[in-house]
């Protein structure tokens, strides 16, 4: 934190430091102004907002209904981002996150059958084992526990499956009895999805502020037509423009059915991809900002990953899965945001009432359709692909436990599945190649929980 007398001081632009907020986030400390922390916190804003109708649109397929989901997501992102910048004080966004609302949905909800209310049990309870691994720092333990070829693996395996999920909410891949899978045929809403995509993929291209954004808009446009030019469903339905917010889904969460040890693996899963999630993502942040303490390590971790695991903890009464951080943080870095006025200024903007006030006009949003959303899901996966590159895949050792675990999550339609099988085949070859020192005794701990979810499942 900045002396108290750093707001007589001058910003890095040569402007008098801005009063309170300069002492409290220590703006000129951190070479920043309000102004460049605003602008930052905007940006940020524009490249995560996605979420608010991408989240309540995955959330439905679990059961959820979208305007619940809805108020949830930002519920959850106000509470959280503000948090974030008042608490830890660092420039990062904090929602409902992708991957973890494919896994709250797809693989245990609708794969493997979960209640509703106990899957949000399940949300709750591996945020507390996440609050409780935040708050006594043991965060070194576990990282040095799981291999990072597999941390990258299950990154990009989660994207994969994030983007099958996208083709096929697209209608673009349809089931063949003779192939498992095959493309559909080119009629008008699979030409709208690509048309849809391909203009989103221009958007990110050109690096427009909101590129996802502009693409949902652009392509729910060009959705208003089926239906009604073409003997299609309609895509787009309107529905009224403004409804109150939706608390009909809050404290829905079974807390202690999730404690029954047939959903313990399911809790682990949601833990360990939660927790890579964030580490990773407060490591790269502080990487490419500077943002570190005078040992060299990520500023405010340990407040950082403890508002994270809260966020967490109070998504499940509020009905959403999981909060985590959000890579796309790094927009609001890229202008210059460095403190936690970057949160605060995001947080605000989740905010009812103010700019954009989303919980009263759920009605709008839920005029875009799958196929538009489906736009967004290809291409996050295309993002959570990046770490492909560091994986090792000339040791073989390493390198088959990885792929495994990438092409089963898309394949087995599971996260899980692919977190499991990756960790056993991992543990099996060490072993079997006499490489048994490389595992780690949590390692060993990781792979016994995975034989006793196969077991379950």
């Amino acid at each position: 934190m900045s002396s108290p007398d750093s707001a007589t001081q001058t910003a890095a632009d040569g402007r008098p430091a801005q009063g309170g907020l300069d002492t409290f986030f220590g703006l000129t400390e951190n070479g920043t102004t309000v102004r460049t922390e605003i602008m930052a916190g905007i940006a940020t804003f524009l490249a995560g907002m996605y979420i608010i109708v991408v989240n309540p649109t995955i959330l439905s397929d679990a059961g959820i209904p979208f305007s619940a989901g809805l108020t949830a997501t930002v519920i959850i992102s106000f509470l959280g981002s503000l948090a974030m910048g008042l608490y830890a004080r660092n420039p990062i966004l904090i929602a409902p996150g992708m991957g973890m609302n494919a896994l709250f949905t797809y693989t245990l909800v609708e794969g493997a059958g979960v209640p509703l209310e106990i899957a949000l049990g399940c949300v709750f309870w591996s945020g507390v084992i996440f609050v409780i691994l935040a708050v006594f720092n043991v965060r070194q333990i576990i990282v040095d526990a799981i291999p990072a070829n597999m941390r990258y693996a299950i990154t990009c395996g989660i994207g994969l499956f994030i983007t099958f999920i996208g083709l096929k909410n697209a209608g673009f891949i349809v089931s063949d009895p003779a192939t498992l899978v095959s493309m559909a045929d080119l009629g008008p809403p699979v030409l709208t999805f690509l048309a849809g995509l391909a203009l989103t993929g221009v958007f990110v291209a050109r690096k427009m502020p909101g590129a996802l954004v502009l693409g949902i808009i652009a392509t729910t446009l060009l959705a208003i037509p089926l239906g009604r030019a073409w003997g299609e469903d309609t895509a787009v339905v309107w529905d009224g423009l403004v409804a109150g917010p939706d608390f009909s889904f809050m404290f829905q969460v079974d807390v202690i059915g999730a404690l029954n040890y047939a959903f313990w693996p399911f809790i682990f899963v949601m833990l360990f991809t939660n927790f890579f999630d964030a580490l990773s993502c407060f490591m790269g942040l502080s990487e490419a900002a500077g943002l570190k303490d005078k040992d060299g390590n990520p500023r405010n971790l340990k407040q950082s990953m403890s508002v994270d695991a809260f966020s967490s903890i109070i998504a499940a009464p509020l009905g959403t899965s999981a909060a985590q951080t959000f890579i796309e943080s790094g927009a609001g870095v890229a202008q210059g945001g460095r403190t936690g006025l970057v949160a605060v200024t995001i947080a605000l903007l989740f905010l009812p009432f103010l700019f954009l006030p989303f919980l009263f006009l759920s009605p709008l949003l839920e005029l875009v359709p799958a196929i538009a959303t489906s736009t967004v899901l290809v291409l996050v996966g295309l993002f959570m692909l990046a770490p492909v590159k560091k994986v090792e895949w000339e040791r073989y050792d390493e390198a088959i436990p990885a792929f495994l675990a990438v092409i089963l999550m898309p394949l087995t339609y599971s996260i899980t599945m692919g977190i499991a099988y990756g960790f056993l085949s991992y543990v099996v070859i060490k072993v079997l190649t006499g490489r048994i020192s490389d595992v780690k005794p949590a390692m060993l701990v990781v792979a016994a929980l995975c034989v006793l979810m196969l077991a379950t499942v």
